[in-house]
């Protein structure tokens, strides 16, 4: 099986690791934080926001290697606190309005870069 890992430049690599694998047919993005590079904002006060912008960055990240939002199959996002998990939802849903990817959503005691959230994704190509 083939495999070709790729990087972009919208997103910030912090570790040994690809933003982007492909294999099998199958899309994997590591994981998202909310931060868009290009205009320098890094949120990590505002849930709504950092939603935003990491599902931007979910969408960016897809097209660039010719899938969307529509090819999401699964979705796990770490969150720092539960009691965002409703404004997150709120924002999370207008981005997959029909049949939404499997999901899981765990809270964890940090996330890297002091954030709210991070979100990794498995996508058809």
């Amino acid at each position: 099986m083939d495999k070709i890992a790729t990087n972009t430049d919208f997103l910030i690599r912090s570790g040994p690791y690809s933003h982007i694998v492909e294999a099998g047919g199958f899309i994997f993005l590591s994981g998202i934080d909310p931060m868009d590079i290009q205009k320098g904002l890094i949120i990590t006060d505002d849930i709504e926001k950092a939603t935003e912008i990491v599902m931007e960055n979910l969408k960016k990240t897809l097209e660039s290697v010719g899938s969307s939002l529509d090819r999401v199959v699964k979705v796990t996002i770490f969150m720092r606190d539960m009691a965002d998990f409703n404004r997150l939802n709120n924002v999370y849903a207008r981005y997959f309005p029909h049949d939404p990817p499997a999901r899981t959503c765990v809270a964890v005691r940090e996330v890297p870069g002091n954030f709210l959230l991070k979100l990794e994704a498995i996508a058809i190509k």
